[in-house]
């Protein structure tokens, strides 16, 4: 430890904010460079598909203020992002030619919006939501009785259908799979956030397949035509898509690091350079099951934040806790823990998709027995509860845990 004078981090996100705030938290005494290709202050992403969008005068996404970052000792770097890595030397290049070394490094660049070129050639009236820049943009676009089409059912897809639907557009949804947040959210679950969104006035087409894209004009300027595989055509005065990210590891691959889709670590952080560490969306985690895994989530981005941390200062991690995500929609708090793919779900409570907003329950994700995963559904309380049983792999126990006479934190 006593040799590490200078730990430098890329990426000013939510993994490099975090990771600040755990080193000076075990009382890392020495400097730390946070590098940003943005012009802002670290700031969260979670707002940025609802509060940006429908309160930007209210919200605030920073994580980190200037006088916090100049309280914790950090040299901050806007808007000069880094451009090469030279790991026999220990430096970073960044876009304005400034070399900047370091003892230990940490990438948490995050990661890109996956591209559609055939609607990026449109030009206007085509949106991706990533960076506060593209909710900011949205803001003046989802305006009452506009015509909105999203590509994408997932997470995003659907927090700005639930946005959308707020400013008063017209939304439609389409969604490649069969089902909605197919690749988070188990079917039982899926069928429920469908319901859900159909009856807030959200045509969602699932399974659906584009074959083509066009700008025509019309009496009010210019719409998006939309050719589906089955001829149909879909006309909208914006469309936004959101079909996943691509990890921005391309700095970590050419400066010869192990990188297969993100940037692969070790179980501590550290790549195949074990002066640098990864966190984030572009890191791919070896877990316990020898397999490599990414997991898109905020509170992933903070774990292992603090796993780079704690390894620097030589802490023993903690054991980790059931894997852990939320989406808000049309006023529903959907919350989740452990493994989506458990073999049946279970419901504690009723499920009532007709009721708008007003449904509560929570979904037992359960395999051989073993209560391996948890969902909530307007019921945030009882996370706690579930997130206990699947650490300790409770036995799942019908006449206990669906009994709503009984407090689930005595079943935990």
């Amino acid at each position: 430890m006593s040799n590490i004078e200078t730990i430098v981090i890329i990426g000013a996100g939510q993994a490099g904010a975090s990771a600040i705030l755990e080193l000076r938290g075990s009382k890392f005494e020495g400097k730390i460079i946070l590098i940003g290709d943005e012009a802002h202050l670290p700031y969260e992403r979670p707002p940025l598909s609802k509060d940006v969008i429908l309160k930007p005068d209210e919200t605030k996404v920073e994580i980190l203020s200037e006088e916090k970052l100049a309280a914790l000792g950090v040299e901050h770097i806007r808007g000069n992002g880094a451009v090469k890595i030279n790991p026999e030397a220990k430096t970073v290049e960044l876009q304005k030619g400034d070399v900047i070394a370091y003892d230990k490094l940490l990438l948490a660049t995050g990661g890109a919006a996956r591209r559609l070129p055939n609607f990026d050639a449109l030009g206007q009236h085509v949106y991706t939501l990533r960076n506060l820049e593209d909710s900011q943009a949205l803001v003046p676009v989802l305006q009452a009785g506009q015509r909105i089409v999203l590509i994408g059912g997932g997470v995003i897809g659907l927090e700005l259908a639930s946005s959308a639907r707020f400013k008063d557009c017209q939304v439609t949804v389409i969604e490649m799979g069969p089902m909605v947040m197919g690749r988070s959210s188990p079917r039982i679950l899926s069928e429920f956030l469908l319901a859900q969104q159909r009856l807030a006035g959200v045509d969602v087409r699932l399974s659906s397949s584009i074959a083509g894209c066009r700008l025509e004009q019309n009496p009010q300027g210019e719409e998006v035509v939309i050719s589906l595989e089955g001829g149909e055509e879909l006309r909208a005065d914006a469309v936004i898509y959101g079909i996943g990210i691509v990890p921005n590891a391309q700095l970590a691959a050419e400066a010869g690091l192990a990188v297969d889709v993100a940037i692969q670590v070790n179980e501590h952080g550290q790549t195949s350079n074990p002066d640098i560490y990864a966190a984030g969306d572009v890191a791919t985690q070896l877990r316990a099951d020898g397999q490599y895994r990414r997991v898109e989530t905020w509170e992933n981005a903070n774990l292992q934040a603090g796993i780079f941390a704690r390894h620097i200062m030589g802490i023993q991690h903690p054991a980790p806790n059931p894997a852990w995500f939320w989406t808000d929609q049309l006023d529903i708090n959907y919350q989740f823990a452990g493994d989506m793919a458990a073999e049946e779900w279970i419901v504690r409570g009723e499920i009532q998709p007709e009721q708008r907003a007003a449904s509560s329950f929570v979904l037992f994700g359960v395999t051989d027995g073993i209560i391996v995963g948890g969902i909530t559904v307007n019921a945030a309380k009882e996370m706690r509860h579930l997130k206990k049983m699947i650490a300790k792999q409770a036995v799942f126990e019908a006449e206990k845990h669906l009994d709503l006479s009984l407090d689930l934190r005595k079943a935990a």
